[in-house]
């Protein structure tokens, strides 16, 4: 079966990355094809009984306008075939601004000020955001890391019908995870950062994660974790839901979150699935 993707998003956040990555992987990537000839050239393809069986629209290259058209394109092919995806790249404003600033290149719909043109920009595609299947926020993603991503969700290893988790421990003061569908915030629990032995080690040491464990509150909230997702994940398969990304967020992302996030996909295991772990405030 043919198999369609969607990869859109903010200018900046990886677009052009993302199709190298896709195309590495064997998808057949068609770049800023103009919204309108999207419907015929999946028609060709199925017809025509080509030999490619992945295809990837790179969307949303060509200013306000082409990104107003592409979202009733999407919601009608939909209809037409619930199997295609869409993979929604996002990051921050100050990410993106840093990002332009280095290279030196002018925004697609600059006018007054990058700042205004990043906001406008994601003011027009907020609802192309809210349609994605899969969303991913690449504001402290490298290109390796983001590379890395994609790979483990589109690379035809991965290719089974499973839901895709992410698991992500954060720090509250670095702002919230852009990408996660639940944030669950785990600051009342004992904060290893005030014993002097563990202040300058992490939840991925022993030390820590033995610490954290000790408490009551951390096995009752992994035990509640363990019921809660015992009963969402078979009922968002059910649902058809192809990604979820959970974040667990601690006071900076170093020890606390980073236990529960590795303790919470072990139990994920538990209930037939894999979830891919990323602490992304863990060398803060």
């Amino acid at each position: 079966m043919t198999k369609y993707l969607f990869a859109t998003g903010l200018s900046g956040a990886g677009r052009s990355s993302a199709a190298a990555t896709l195309e590495d992987l064997g998808w057949f990537v068609i770049d800023n094809l103009p919204p309108s000839l999207i419907g015929k050239v999946m028609e060709l393809v199925e017809q025509r009984g080509s030999e490619q069986e992945k295809f990837c629209f790179v969307l949303g290259r060509g200013g306000s306008e082409t990104t107003n058209e592409i979202l009733p394109v999407l919601l009608q092919l939909r209809k037409q075939d619930d199997t295609l995806k869409v993979l929604f790249l996002d990051a921050s404003d100050e990410a993106l601004v840093q990002r332009y600033e280095g290279t030196r290149r002018k925004h697609p719909l600059e006018a007054e000020g990058l700042l205004e043109a990043i906001k406008a920009e994601r003011n027009t595609m907020k609802d192309l955001r809210e349609i994605a299947d899969i969303v991913i926020d690449t504001t402290n993603l490298n290109v390796h890391e983001l590379r890395d991503q994609l790979v483990k969700l589109f690379s035809d290893a991965n290719s089974s019908t499973q839901m895709e988790l992410s698991v992500v421990s954060f720090g509250y003061k670095y702002g919230l995870p852009l990408d996660c569908d639940i944030v669950l915030d785990c600051r009342f629990l004992p904060n290893p950062h005030w014993v002097k032995a563990l202040r300058a080690h992490t939840g991925l040491e022993k030390e820590v994660r033995d610490y954290v464990l000790s408490f009551e509150d951390s096995l009752e909230l992994l035990l509640r974790l363990d019921e809660l997702f015992g009963f969402l994940l078979p009922e968002y398969t059910k649902e058809g839901k192809s990604y979820l990304s959970i974040g667990i967020g601690c006071t900076g992302g170093k020890h606390r979150s980073v236990v529960i996030a590795e303790e919470l996909s072990k139990r994920m295991t538990s209930h037939g699935f894999t979830a891919l772990v990323r602490h992304r405030d863990i060398s803060k």
